[in-house]
């Protein structure tokens, strides 16, 4: 904490290519804090927009208190983008802002008023009581912003966890080394990772009225991945297991396929069953692989695969024999296979899941 100051606050604003909208941000930001007595300073965190965000910046800096970093030589990347600009803060309270005046800098102050004394994170919140959209949204606009809220709904307690406006103590953010980012959804990921608890301050939210806006099809699926990381970190064990049996039910469907696809090529019923059981277990290694256990270190895939392989194979076993003996030495299940059946699954996969835990994604 060498060389940084307690009181005031550090505003960090991650750009690509949003030149045009630093003068009225700074401005804005001035006339809020300055007559308040506040303290602040304008972290403007670029992605190499070469846009003229240097020259707007420099600019800003002959009269307002605005510098500039600009990260060069990597991929555009909102999250690093602020994280950079958190790292560089010359004062211990930080505000995160998007650089499109869709967010109110006039909110500032009530962010800093509600992390007073506390280890939180105060949101700006469209969705809490008192805080809205202002301006039409289209229908589709909307679903997007309410599907991905209600997806992250589970990882945190907050209405609005998409936001990009919010404001903590920088001796709250996690350290560099145990953030995992995806996206542009760092706030979500603070909360999160970060355990902290929310705060919402309602805001009017208005629709970019510069600028371009940088969500596509790929930011989307970036969002899902994070989504699935989060999910993995919040909820553990229980988070893998759901991965894992998920992932089983699309081997099923593969399985079943190729199983009607080869007697439906001529080949013998028995015959299909044994090869079927293959192209499932690939479909299945790999998506595990990628999904289940993408967190733990990358094998050699045929020794890897072998090993999955194997583990399958005993699943299979003990689902067969777990039926085999509860059909023939339980009354009930005598009476209803289908309940043999299903119990068979679960012991079948809990094998599975255990080997494949300990034998095939080593940690």
């Amino acid at each position: 904490m060498s060389g940084r100051r307690h009181r005031g606050v550090s505003i960090v604003t991650p750009t690509l290519r949003e030149a045009e909208c630093l003068p009225a941000l700074a401005a804005r930001i001035d006339a809020v804090l300055s007559p308040a007595g506040i303290p602040w300073e304008l972290i403007v965190s670029d992605d190499d927009s070469r846009d003229g965000t240097a020259a707007a910046a420099a600019e800003l800096a002959r009269s307002l208190p605005v510098r500039l970093r600009v990260r060069r030589g990597a991929a555009p990347d909102l999250s690093q983008a602020v994280l950079d600009g958190i790292d560089a803060a010359r004062f211990d309270q930080v505000v995160v802002i998007d650089a499109d005046l869709s967010h109110p800098p006039e909110a500032i102050p009530r962010l800093l008023k509600a992390i007073e004394g506390g280890r939180c994170i105060a949101v700006g919140s469209r969705y809490a009581a008192g805080g809205r959209v202002a301006g039409p949204w289209s229908l589709y606009r909307t679903l997007n912003s309410r599907v991905a809220t209600l997806l992250a709904r589970p990882l945190v307690r907050c209405s609005d966890p998409m936001s990009g406006f919010f404001a903590l103590h920088r001796r709250f953010v996690p350290k560099r080394s145990e953030l995992r980012p995806i996206g542009y959804k760092i706030g979500l990921e603070l909360m999160v990772r970060g355990r902290l608890p929310v705060r919402e301050v309602p805001i009017a939210f208005r629709d970019r009225r510069r600028g371009e806006s940088k969500l596509n099809w790929r930011r989307r699926l970036d969002f899902l991945r994070h989504l699935h990381r989060l999910y993995g970190f919040r909820f553990g064990l229980a988070a893998r297991l759901a991965n894992f049996g998920v992932v089983g039910l699309s081997g099923l469907v593969i399985d079943t396929a190729f199983y009607l696809g080869l007697q439906w090529a001529g080949a013998g019923h028995l015959l299909a069953r044994f090869l079927s059981f293959w192209p499932a277990v690939t479909w299945n290694w790999r998506l595990n692989r990628l999904l289940t256990f993408g967190d733990r270190p990358r094998a050699a895939r045929a020794r890897q695969w072998t090993r999955f392989s194997i583990a399958s194979v005993a699943g299979l076993a003990a689902n067969f024999g777990a039926y085999a003996a509860l059909t023939g030495l339980v009354d009930l299940f005598a009476r209803h296979r289908l309940a043999a059946l299903f119990a068979g699954v679960v012991i079948g996969s809990a094998l599975n899941f255990a080997l494949a835990t300990r034998f095939v994604y080593r940690r």
